[in-house]
């Protein structure tokens, strides 16, 4: 009856819509709870082995304060084989997380019947608890309390000078790390043919994202790899000093190789193992310059002549690791970041970093880490979409043969979403992998709850239209009035048990929880709005377009009627 004002309403519903879909974030996916943290904190390279292990021995001890952690295990150094080339200056340590939520630190939540009496507000409270268990993140950054104290989390308590910390899981950094090399939510790789530079233009990146205004807030940690700071002894030896003692050069290469160095002299085979046996002089004779200028060399005459009168030791710097990617020295910028998605993020890092750093001629920077694995999910996704509509409107044609009901059917997408964005906006969910594989099946979905709408409409006009009841605008009124209405109690019983399948999917936790959330999240909204857009806008569409295609029959028949006399 008023379907003007009913196509006005859903035009300007649509176009708010255009508001909370500019406030989503973008990921590639959500972080999938795997019930356990790794701690990857880097300190300087050139640390030795023993401060090391008392870095390792102080952040366990401090980390199993919190009654949240079961276990910790940290560990350092590099492991003998090529796939874990971690150096001593990369700590990790693994946290194992209590299973039992009832053991975690309780945090009051407001209600709204706070206040209300007691016979009225314990049965509401035990419904919704006043007070919860303490998220994972709320473990690792801390979280405020309603009267705002805030409560400090692991990564507050491990403020040491010296550490710069990483937070993630342990199954989810093994695979970043295998795929990109990085470790942290963003990643920064900084191109060009020389170390230094790169060494310096990689802390200048790394200090202006932690303290940019746009991205200062958000950056919990931003740690830019040391190109150069590794320390190189040099073995320098006096040509005219091994001349007097009739040595050769390789005389005493050989010395520093095989007492300083160690050199393989055989091998010993034990069952099917084999070892290589290593030969050098014992640690408390190489540890140190002075230690080392005492190495003996024997000449050809017998004397033993110390390394120190043949050669001059120099202590320089250098890099301590060699990174290449794409046949170009590189050095990598890891930030970690907190209460910001991913694309926003590196948005405003890339603008920042734009415009406050400028990079040489023959330098590059690539952004990495999961805005790598968004931006390529993107590049399939501007592929996959576009394919997966035009297979819904080639099989919707098929289906009707009239492209008037192909374009009616097809409005279900635009109201659906309508329904999807802002319950993705209510539940403060980013636009993920997880979320567009919901969006395709809502438009799938969609389009054939719309079909059978338009369907039950045309059965109800062609009824009409064989009783002879089509003969002016109010028969059709009455034709689109009873196709919907019988569509009520079908489209009714098919939201419900949707709604009962995947609305308790919100309230779902464990492992996995958050990806299934958020695949649930824009069908259960979509088919809130598309219910009432197909019961109401479809039947105003469905009687505005055939009035248009009938006036020309029904001045024909008036025309017959006239002219014959009756």
């Amino acid at each position: 009856q008023f379907r003007w004002l009913v196509l006005v309403v859903a035009v300007a519903v649509v176009a708010l819509t255009l508001w909370p879909l500019s406030k989503l974030g973008s990921e590639f996916m959500p972080p999938l709870e795997e019930g356990d943290l790794l701690y990857m904190p880097t300190t300087d390279p050139g640390i030795s082995l023993d401060k090391a292990r008392e870095l390792l021995q102080q952040t366990d001890a401090l980390i199993c304060r919190y009654p949240e952690v079961e276990s910790v295990m940290g560990k350092v150094g590099r492991a003998d084989t090529a796939t874990d080339p971690a150096p001593p200056s990369m700590l990790e340590t693994t946290i194992t997380l209590r299973r039992d939520k009832s053991r975690w630190r309780q945090k009051p939540v407001p209600r709204v019947f706070d206040d209300w009496p007691d016979w009225l507000r314990d049965p509401l409270a035990r419904l919704w608890p006043n007070a919860v268990a303490i998220s994972v993140d709320e473990l690792v950054y801390g979280y405020d309390l309603p009267d705002g104290t805030h409560v400090p989390g692991l990564n507050e308590t491990l403020q040491i000078p010296g550490l710069t910390n990483s937070w993630t899981m342990p199954i989810k950094t093994r695979i970043d790390m295998l795929s990109t090399g990085i470790k942290t939510p963003v990643g920064i790789k900084v191109m060009g043919p020389d170390l230094t530079t790169l060494a310096e233009l990689s802390e200048r990146i790394a200090q202006t994202v932690s303290t940019a205004a746009g991205t200062g807030p958000f950056t919990t940690s931003a740690f830019a790899e040391k190109s150069v700071g590794g320390s190189y002894l040099d073995v320098r030896v006096d040509r005219d000093s091994i001349a007097r003692y009739g040595l050769l050069l390789g005389d005493v290469q050989d010395v520093v190789m095989s007492a300083m160095g160690g050199m393989n002299v055989g091998a010993t085979v034990e069952g099917l193992e084999r070892y290589p046996i290593n030969v050098r002089y014992p640690h408390e004779l190489r540890d140190n310059l002075p230690a080392l200028r005492q190495v003996l060399v024997s000449a050809p005459s017998g004397a033993q002549i110390p390394l120190g009168q043949l050669a001059t030791f120099e202590i320089h710097q250098g890099p301590p690791m060699v990174k290449s990617e794409n046949a170009r020295l590189t050095s990598w910028v890891y930030v970690d970041i907190a209460g910001l998605d991913v694309g926003t993020y590196v948005r405003r890092a890339q603008q920042v970093v734009d415009e406050q750093v400028e990079l040489p001629a023959g330098y590059s920077i690539a952004w990495s880490g999961q805005f790598e694995y968004m931006r390529q999910a993107n590049e399939r996704l501007a592929v996959v979409v576009p394919i997966a509509a035009i297979l819904i409107v080639l099989l919707l044609y098929l289906a009707t043969r009239s492209w008037l009901r192909v374009g009616i059917v097809l409005l279900a997408v635009p109201f659906s979403l309508v329904g999807a964005i802002w319950l993705l906006w209510f539940l403060g969910y980013n636009l993920s992998l997880a979320v567009w594989v919901g969006v395709i099946a809502l438009a799938g979905l969609d389009a054939e709850t719309g079909l059978v709408m338009l369907l039950y409409l045309d059965n109800s006009f062609e009824r009409f239209k064989a009783a002879n009841r089509m003969r002016n605008a109010d028969d059709l009124w009455f034709a689109v009035h009873d196709g919907a209405v019988k569509r009520i109690r079908p489209k009714t019983m098919t939201v419900t048990t949707t709604f009962v399948g995947l609305v308790p999917l919100l309230w779902a936790s464990g492992a996995g929880a958050d990806t299934l959330r958020r695949l649930a999240a824009p069908i259960i909204g979509g088919l809130a709005s598309s219910f009432a857009m197909e019961l109401l806008v479809y039947p105003a569409v469905f009687f505005i377009a055939k009035r248009t295609a009938m006036r020309r029959v029904w001045r024909q028949s008036e025309a017959a009627l006239a002219g014959s006399g009756t």
